[in-house]
């Protein structure tokens, strides 16, 4: 038994049942795919909504010398019930995830990972999991049900990413970079130079007008920016990526800033990711969510996830680890 479970009184079980069983959601889903929005929209942040077009960066504009890709992945390795001094068991989850940065600055290369694991419960009295071949250190869901183990579990995620990126530049302070962030850039828009990266729409922004706009942008244009507030505020557009097919919405990706920057300062980075952003898209016969799946981004994926290791295994160890209680 390790010394974190001497401490305490609780104990746990592994629940039997697929851990991945109704969690398939993204951080950024709130209700029914393509549900209409209620975001307060300033459309006429670069250009009066009534002359919204399909705008083509110039290709002049200067580009950073390096172009940095955050990530993570986060994987459920059991559902388990937590036993303490309440008599009603506690859910949880035991997870494992990582968060990686790839940079590019004339050679790509993964610069940095980090992979944790923990147990993410609501009850006060949840003790770390030390098994065998994993240590899950005990985090505080702010509730029990699903949506708020799987919210704690996507907040640390976020936060090793952030620790990431900031660690990036504190060691290279005078780099001329652009950070993109795959994901919303909710609680990361601190970040200097970011923008976020959003691959899949589940709620419809714009007005008819201007979604029409979105639909007649080519490969490598993108729509005017505009200013987009919910619970919290970000400048965005959206972007066309090449390979798409001739749906309306195929290849489009939407981006998004920082809604404190300047407008000229939202403009060169719209302008910068209509530069930067379409060559590096994937191809259909090597990634089914191309083009979206920016090829930097697929193949650090690929090896956060090898790295999160054998899910098998570690379930085992958390059963044997669970027995010994």
């Amino acid at each position: 038994m390790s010394p974190a479970g001497q401490a305490t009184a609780a104990s746990f079980s592994v629940d039997p049942w697929d851990p991945s069983y109704g969690m398939a959601y993204g951080e950024e889903m709130t209700g029914d795919p393509l549900q209409v929005s209620t975001a307060e929209l300033n459309l006429d942040l670069e250009m009066p909504a009534a002359r919204w077009r399909p705008l083509t960066a110039d290709s002049s504009l200067p580009v950073p010398a390096t172009i940095l890709f955050l990530d993570g992945v986060r994987r459920i390795d059991a559902r388990v019930w937590v036993h303490g001094s309440d008599p009603q068991p506690s859910p949880g989850i035991a997870a494992s995830y990582a968060a990686g940065l790839v940079c590019l600055d004339g050679t790509a290369r993964i610069s940095d990972v980090i992979v944790l694991r923990g147990l993410f419960t609501a009850a006060a009295d949840a003790a770390t999991i030390d098994s065998r071949h994993a240590v899950y250190v005990a985090r505080k869901a702010s509730g029990p049900g699903m949506d708020k183990l799987s919210l704690a579990l996507q907040q640390h995620l976020s936060d090793a990413e952030v620790q990431l990126a900031l660690l990036f530049r504190k060691e290279n302070p005078d780099a001329n970079d652009l950070l993109f962030v795959d994901g919303p850039l909710r609680g990361r828009t601190h970040l200097d130079r970011t923008i976020g990266f959003i691959k899949t729409h589940h709620t419809t922004y714009l007005a008819p007008e201007q979604a029409a706009v979105v639909s007649e942008l080519g490969e490598g244009q993108r729509t005017p920016a505009f200013t987009m507030g919910t619970s919290w505020r970000r400048s965005a557009w959206y972007l066309r990526l090449p390979g798409a097919s001739s749906a309306p919405w195929s290849g489009v990706v939407r981006l998004e800033c920082s809604a404190d920057l300047p407008v000229p300062e939202v403009t060169r980075l719209a302008d910068l990711s209509a530069l930067l952003l379409p060559p590096l898209a994937s191809s259909p016969h090597k990634d089914p969510r191309a083009p979206q799946n920016l090829v930097p981004i697929g193949g650090l994926e690929r090896e956060l996830r090898r790295r999160l290791g054998d899910q098998q295994l570690l379930y085992r160890s958390l059963r044997a680890a669970a027995s010994s209680r």
